[in-house]
């Protein structure tokens, strides 16, 4: 997904992903990357807890409004 966030931002349009391996997403670079401390499969956590899955989502795209990001960016979920 980091790659195709890459090719979308160059044509203007802005992205987010929300990652679950560091070391990929550093290599990749994409523009603006949510880390999160889950296990694979679950991006979102866990399953039937809309409150966290809720929070995971706004957090991700809060980082396409926060003037003081510059991509490409890393951030922890918290």
């Amino acid at each position: 997904m980091s790659l195709v966030a890459a090719e979308l931002e160059q044509r203007g349009i802005s992205t987010v992903v929300i990652q679950l391996l560091r070391l990929a997403t550093e290599k990749v670079r994409p523009p603006r990357a949510l880390m999160v401390p889950f296990r694979h499969g679950y991006p979102l956590g866990a399953p039937n807890d809309p409150e966290l899955q809720r929070a995971v989502i706004t957090a991700a795209l809060n980082l396409l409004t926060d003037p003081s990001l510059k991509p490409p960016a890393i951030v922890e979920f918290k």
